[in-house]
């Protein structure tokens, strides 16, 4: 929790540091008038895009529920299983943290960044009451490394924003995004268990 204070301070001091260049500049090409317009319209803009986002993520995550309450997550959970204990070595089978491990990986394979956050957090808390106190353990380093490197079979988010966009077929970047979430995720986690390794061979060493 220290680090992600200090990393959120970080951030909030990158925001205003580039909010000020901005400003400088905008008034050091004359162009300040042209800023505060692009400011206001693009505010506007940026409240739109969230209200046409609004409906396709409230039904997707409505159908994750359903899927919840119906069972059908408990069956992806086995089905997903042998893939999650190999990437999770030593973790319980049928535990808790499968179950949300695998609502996470089904929320991201169908592209909603936005729904499987909640689960993703929800797992980290399982994974963190198996490790020591103040230091993420393997699980939850792979865990973060899925997230951030998330494999899309139905990028539904993409595919929204293009949609707004005028795209006359949405999920023709299917293909692209299927090449590139698999590469990604694939050097995500080998990346991974090679560091993890490196540190325990580090931890015997020393």
């Amino acid at each position: 929790m220290y680090l992600y204070g200090i990393g959120v301070v970080y951030l909030k001091i990158a925001i205003v540091v580039m909010l000020l260049f901005s400003l400088f500049f905008g008034i050091w090409n004359q162009s300040a008038g042209d800023m505060g317009t692009a400011i206001l319209s693009e505010s506007t803009h940026a409240v739109e895009l969230v209200i046409s986002l609004t409906g396709g993520l409230c039904l997707w995550s409505g159908l994750m529920r359903v899927a919840q309450d119906s069972g059908l997550t408990q069956k992806i959970a086995r089905i997903l299983q042998p893939a999650i204990c190999f990437l999770f070595r030593g973790i319980k089978k049928g535990s808790e943290a499968v179950r949300l491990i695998a609502m996470n990986m089904t929320a991201n394979l169908l592209g909603l960044g936005n729904a499987s956050t909640p689960l993703g957090i929800a797992a980290m808390r399982e994974l963190a009451k198996d490790a020591p106190s103040g230091i993420a353990s393997d699980h939850m380093v792979m865990l973060t490394v899925l997230n951030t490197a998330s494999i899309q079979l139905i990028p539904t988010t993409v595919a929204m924003l293009r949609l707004r966009h005028g795209a006359a077929n949405p999920f023709d970047i299917l293909p692209a995004v299927l090449i590139t979430s698999f590469a990604s995720a694939t050097a995500a986690v080998i990346a991974a268990r090679v560091a993890g390794r490196f540190c325990a061979y580090r931890g015997k060493k020393s």
